[in-house]
């Protein structure tokens, strides 16, 4: 194997404690390449139902590379877990992956690096522990819920009729469109008045253009 991203994940699986999570950044093409082997070792990695979730980052969020990368998240046991009070402190998550799409969050702080906010970051994780069923936060009482073009919880059959791509775009879906209840006949109206503005604005502006330019002596009429 060329590529060492799977090295290092077989790695991290092989110390994973019997109940034990982890969470590392690889570049994007983690998630979907067959070069190298790669392609079969995600197979075998997904099929001994170790991926718990996935989330696609935007990109120009790393100082040392401008790439979108992602986020992997393993779990060991996946049946639900129990803290030493015999309370459940996740629920069961055998056979389900988490995918989550982050590509439109975050803000330009600069121009070449984006920032996600507290608020968005706290969005993600409240959604993965949603999801496992020990929420946090602000919404901890809140259940859990797939977001068309945020978050989707998929089944192993969905992924490997995905050919075992764990891209969050392929499950996510695309956003719910806000309803849009104006009437045609009104909309067309409103358009049209708003061409029409922009058009005598437009011509308000080259008519300023034009006498600056015979001011200058750059513009003669008929040239």
């Amino acid at each position: 194997m060329n590529n060492a991203n799977f090295a290092w994940v077989q790695h991290i699986i092989h110390h994973l404690a019997p109940a034990g999570v982890a969470g590392f950044v690889l570049a994007n093409g983690s998630m979907s390449s067959n070069q190298s082997g790669e392609g079969e070792i995600r197979r075998n990695i997904i099929e001994a139902d170790l991926v718990d979730c996935m989330v696609a980052l935007p990109g120009q969020l790393f100082y040392s590379t401008q790439i979108p990368a992602c986020l992997w998240f393993l779990a060991r046991d996946k049946r639900g877990l129990y803290s030493p009070s015999g309370r459940r402190a996740a629920r069961d998550r055998r056979g389900q992956i988490l995918f989550i799409d982050a590509r439109r969050l975050g803000r330009m702080v600069s121009r070449v690096h984006r920032e996600l906010t507290d608020e968005e970051i706290a969005r993600i994780a409240e959604t993965y522990h949603a999801w496992r069923g020990n929420a946090v936060g602000a919404h901890r009482d809140a259940p859990y819920r797939d977001i068309p073009g945020f978050c989707r919880s998929a089944t192993l059959d969905e992924i490997r009729k995905h050919g075992y791509v764990l891209t969050p775009g392929r499950y996510v879906g695309a956003a719910e469109q806000e309803e849009d209840d104006e009437p045609f006949e009104q909309k067309m109206g409103r358009l049209v008045a708003q061409l029409r503005a922009q058009q005598a604005e437009a011509a308000k502006l080259d008519a300023a253009i034009v006498a600056n330019l015979k001011a200058l002596g750059f513009w003669e009429e008929g040239a």
